[in-house]
């Protein structure tokens, strides 16, 4: 992230430095003071431009429900119930989360894409790829533990996708347009398989927690979900991969004041407090930028 000193911001923004100052004074603009100095983030600046743009009636955008879309995650629930932002949330998976952003009917979808190019960031570049999504900013959420979740005490003693093959375990699903099954779509084409392969037991879960349900029932030996996930239902569970969880929106909807609430509140000691008690989640990158468009 680049930061402007006072005097680049003023330049950069066509202001006098004593009204820069103003509005940091009035907390009207993006801003953090280190070591006595002020520094603005640029892409924040940018956003917040961007937020007041003045647009003729023939060009008016509706704005889209207070709505978080995408995919399912208990800290997620959680810090928009205690944030007081008022966005309720719609858990349809990454990729409906990312189609109903680009139709205008959530205000934001969480997303966690997956892709097989290891060096690359798969969310970021669905967000390139999205046609109607030229003002795209995704916002950093947590990195999240993805694994297997299996019956206490592992009976069947699996430890990793080669088991589940070769065991012939029975593996609960997501639908597909999930990170999850994203994710195991990945991981199998790493192995040689395919989901052709796997004792799938249908139907796929919405969420995560539904699919640790179907493990907790017995009716499958295992599935992909995530360490909250499993912890929340008593079961055990098998690292496999840490992930980037995000909130993808448009540059208007970033300084809209639900969404301000909600982003505040991701710096907060109690943020950081629940992630240790759900366990699986490294919150040290909440509300930070990953990529603007």
């Amino acid at each position: 992230m680049e930061f402007l000193t006072t005097s680049e911001a003023a330049d950069y923004l066509r202001l006098g430095e004593r009204k820069l100052y103003e509005l940091v004074t009035t907390g009207a603009i993006p801003c953090t003071k280190v070591t006595g100095k002020w520094l603005f983030p640029r892409h924040e600046l940018d956003l917040w431009v961007l937020s007041g743009l003045a647009r003729p009636a023939g060009m008016l955008i509706a704005e889209p429900p207070p709505v978080v879309g995408g995919s399912q995650d208990e800290l997620l629930d959680w810090s928009l119930r205690e944030s007081g932002s008022g966005l309720g949330s719609m858990s349809e998976g990454s990729m409906r989360g990312l189609e109903r952003l680009q139709r205008n009917e959530v205000m934001a979808a969480a997303v966690h894409f997956h892709g097989l190019d290891a060096a690359g960031d798969a969310s970021v570049e669905a967000l390139r790829a999205a046609p109607d999504l030229h003002d795209a900013v995704l916002v950093a959420f947590v990195r999240r533990e993805q694994g297997l979740v299996l019956p206490q005490g592992n009976p069947k003693q699996l430890h990793g996708l080669t088991d589940v093959l070769a065991l012939g375990a029975r593996m609960a699903m997501r639908q597909q347009g999930t990170g999850a099954q994203m994710l195991l779509d990945v991981l199998l084409k790493r192995a040689g398989a395919s989901t052709r392969d796997l004792r799938r037991v249908e139907p796929p879960a919405l969420t995560g927690p539904d699919l640790a349900e179907i493990v907790r029932a017995g009716q499958a030996d295992c599935g992909i979900a995530t360490r909250a996930a499993a912890r929340s239902a008593g079961l055990d569970f098998v690292p496999l991969v840490w992930e980037n969880f995000d909130l993808a929106m448009r540059q208007r909807s970033y300084f809209r004041p639900a969404m301000q609430a909600l982003l505040r509140f991701l710096s907060e000691r109690r943020l950081r407090q629940r992630a240790e008690e759900l366990t699986g989640y490294d919150p040290s990158a909440a509300g930070q930028i990953r990529f603007a468009a």
